[in-house]
């Protein structure tokens, strides 16, 4: 009787389980079943792209991306360059489809507009994060996005170092450090590149935004560049980590956090070297250390390099934001700067290097800059290019950088 009931039992127990298990697993394979056949965006033989999206309900659709004319728009930091807007046509099936111009080879990003609601492309799942905004990207070949794409090269690695800053009171924070391919199958040291981000970035901007890694990587395979490491810290100074990768840090991102640009990174950037120069191998010494960044980054290169004028040899400053936005208790950092850049340009760095787009709100903060240096007869090198204060020509400004550095 008591093996009849505990048979029965154990049958009834093992019944549930395999429910249980079904439902989950179809719970887990249901994305997959909802899944559509539709292929978008595709990019077809001409270069052009055919974007589409099933919305048989939807009245209006629009496509809004930086491969598309651009629109201004005012933003607290004066009028920039925003992404143009398309709109789809509804085939049969309730799809609706768009087809752009032959695009040149980039990365580009783009969005959906439903209605009248932002919204990304369901059949794409590349995304990418920049502040508070998610968009899908997708890259044309042949041409300058090949070196933004993963070729069949060595690859190096990424990895996400946490390390103390006395300076900023903090035990941890973060940062985002590439070792070449060869790395560590070697026991040479290696030249470190600095690379900042700029503001409502962190330290996933240039590995992520930027395709840091695979410049580099398509770079150093191609023999264009030196086998070097790349440092991307948190620029920062209230944060441990970008946002949800560090304690009670489920926030959204904004444009705007506390010491951005108030001498705090400056003066906390030794840790940042402290840590990298004891935990990898590097030339620890000025002909072996690189600084650069984009906008706020540019700035901190700036002033950074500035008030080490013994740390680095090669400095970036890339749509640099070139005035400090705002001081507090550190504004021994910002002053003096005639007097810094004199002693700075007086140990000869081997290379100061601008480069600014022509559209670029902060166009003329360069320019000015540039003639101060020019008075001075501080040698500098220059580059110029086509749009505003976008990532494309960030892109752009760190392939050209990380080709002159050691």
């Amino acid at each position: 009787m008591e093996k009849k009931l505990f048979d029965s039992t154990f049958r009834i127990a093992a019944k549930v389980v395999t429910i249980c298990l079904i439902s989950t697993n179809a719970f887990a394979q249901q994305a997959l079943w909802n899944n559509t056949d539709i292929i978008s965006p595709k990019i077809n033989a001409d270069k052009s792209v055919t974007f589409r999206i099933k919305a048989p309900k939807a009245i209006k659709i629009e496509v809004e991306g930086d491969f598309l004319p651009p629109q201004k728009i005012e933003t607290p930091f004066g009028v920039m360059e925003g992404t143009g807007k398309s709109e789809l046509k509804e085939a049969k099936d309730g799809v609706w489809e768009y087809t752009s111009s032959p695009l040149a080879s980039e990365l580009y990003n783009y969005s959906f507009i439903v209605d009248g609601q932002k919204m990304n492309d369901p059949n794409n799942v590349y995304l990418v994060r920049d502040v508070s905004t998610v968009t899908n990207y997708f890259l044309i070949p042949e041409g300058r996005a090949d070196g933004y794409s993963v070729q069949n090269v060595p690859h190096g690695n990424l990895s996400k170092v946490w390390y103390a800053s006395p300076t900023l009171g903090m035990k941890q924070r973060r940062m985002t450090i590439y070792t070449p391919a060869e790395y560590y199958n070697t026991n040479k040291k290696y030249p470190v590149l600095y690379l900042l981000h700029g503001a409502g970035g962190d330290e996933n901007s240039w590995s992520e935004l930027g395709r840091a890694a695979q410049i580099l990587d398509n770079l150093i395979a191609q023999g264009k560049a030196k086998p070097m490491i790349v440092v991307m810290p948190n620029g920062n100074g209230s944060e441990e980590a970008a946002p949800g990768e560090a304690p009670n840090s489920m926030v959204k991102p904004t444009m705007m956090v506390p010491k951005m640009m108030d001498g705090s990174i400056e003066k906390a950037f030794p840790d940042v070297m402290k840590y990298v120069e004891k935990h990898y191998r590097t030339l620890s010494d000025k002909k072996g250390r690189a600084i650069c960044g984009l906008s706020m980054g540019g700035f901190h290169s700036l002033y950074i390099s500035a008030l080490y004028p013994d740390k680095f040899d090669y400095v970036g400053l890339f749509s640099a934001a070139i005035h400090a936005q705002s001081k507090g208790e550190n504004t021994d950092v910002y002053d003096n700067m005639d007097r810094k850049l004199a002693t700075q340009f007086g140990k000869a760095p081997k290379l100061y290097w601008i480069g600014i787009g022509k559209t670029d709100f902060l166009y003329k903060d360069n320019t000015d800059f540039r003639k101060k240096l020019d008075e001075k007869h501080y040698p500098y090198t220059y580059m110029e290019t086509d749009g505003g204060h976008i990532w494309r020509n960030w892109r752009i400004y760190l392939t050209e950088f990380a080709q002159k550095l050691f």
